[in-house]
């Protein structure tokens, strides 16, 4: 007779948007990608099988909900009602990108909260936990009524910095905007380093929004700090505003690589030094370009991922130390 099984185990999955992030993060744990076939009718409608068991065991979902957003979301919705209706004991959702988080409140009467209404459909769906990476607003955790591990890239990039030698009173960390100010407060803490910031301003229709530096900048280097970059127009006007002010090399740093119509091209027009930017979004169909870089975030993930499994605190992922102790870190469950 065969001995029942009696301890949770943990499998990972991966839909369309960002398999390669997914299959390093099964590396990191010792692992293999759970099986599913995504399919499509021929009018475009999704379809999700899972081709084994995950009956009793507790399910980690990767995926961004980058462009195209509306598919890569239905995707992770179908997958869930899948897992739920396949006996998953806990649908865990890991979303390196959380797109519609720039949607998080109603600047104008008659506009929906999009980042509200995608927590709600997560939930409703089935899902019992969301990891995600860099929200564009933090209180977007508050939109849930389930789990959400909050994680940041700050000290993983950070630590790009520390290694160039890029940190103290020579070293700018900009705002390239007022809502960005506690995020590059945090990157500037890291490297030790003075903050400044850029301050845009808004202009009506064809009138050129004005910039301008909040800080000294002159004769440094300076590192534009944001949770994202989209067309790249404010990163490359927030660079041609720190050259005017005497900055010396301009590098720009981000979470999200959403990188939209143009924004490649704009960058290799610029006069920024270097996009140091991770692998949250897969962007392999994208023209290559010399001045980006990608880091990954496969460690912090896995061991995110690891730590939530074993009822583990995951605290210990926002220091800086501890991206130099990952280095050498083995994720083994125990």
């Amino acid at each position: 007779m065969n001995q029942e099984k009696t301890d949770k185990q943990l499998k990972l999955f991966s839909l369309n948007s960002n398999r390669p992030l997914a299959e390093e993060i099964a590396e990191e744990l010792g692992m293999e990608l759970g099986k599913s076939d995504i399919t499509r009718f021929e009018d475009g409608e999704i379809r999700i099988n899972i081709e084994e068991s995950v009956r009793g065991d507790d399910v980690y979902l990767v995926q961004s909900t980058n462009d195209p957003g509306n598919d890569h979301f239905m995707e992770i919705v179908i997958m869930v009602d899948a897992l739920r209706r396949a006996s998953a004991r806990k649908i865990n959702v890991v979303i390196p990108y959380y797109g519609y988080a720039r949607q998080d409140r109603k600047p104008r009467p008659r506009e929906a909260i999009t980042a509200k209404v995608i927590a709600n459909m997560l939930t409703v769906a089935g899902a019992d936990r969301v990891v995600t990476m860099e929200l564009h607003s933090p209180q977007i955790q508050g939109f849930f009524d389930i789990p959400v591990d909050h994680l940041s890239a700050t000290a993983l990039l950070a630590n790009y910095f520390i290694d160039k030698g890029l940190v103290g009173k020579d070293t700018v960390v900009v705002s390239p905007d007022h809502q960005g100010v506690s995020r590059a407060r945090e990157m500037a803490e890291l490297l030790n380093a003075p903050l400044a910031i850029i301050d845009k301003r808004s202009a009506e229709e064809a009138v050129q929004d004005s910039y301008n530096v909040v800080g000294e900048v002159n004769g440094r280097t300076c590192i534009l700090f944001d949770d994202l970059i989209d067309s790249a127009k404010t990163v490359v006007n927030a660079t041609e505003t720190l050259k005017r002010a005497g900055a010396m090399d301009v590098y720009a740093c981000a979470t999200h690589a959403v990188f939209s119509n143009q924004a490649i091209d704009r960058i290799k027009e610029s006069a920024i030094k270097k996009v140091v930017i991770t692998n949250t979004i897969n962007n392999e169909n994208k023209p290559s370009c010399d001045l980006i870089e990608y880091i990954s975030v496969a460690h912090i993930l896995g061991d995110a991922i690891r730590r939530i499994h074993q009822h583990k605190s995951i605290k210990a992922l926002f220091d800086k130390r501890y991206v130099d102790e990952l280095e050498h870190h083995e994720l083994e469950f125990k």
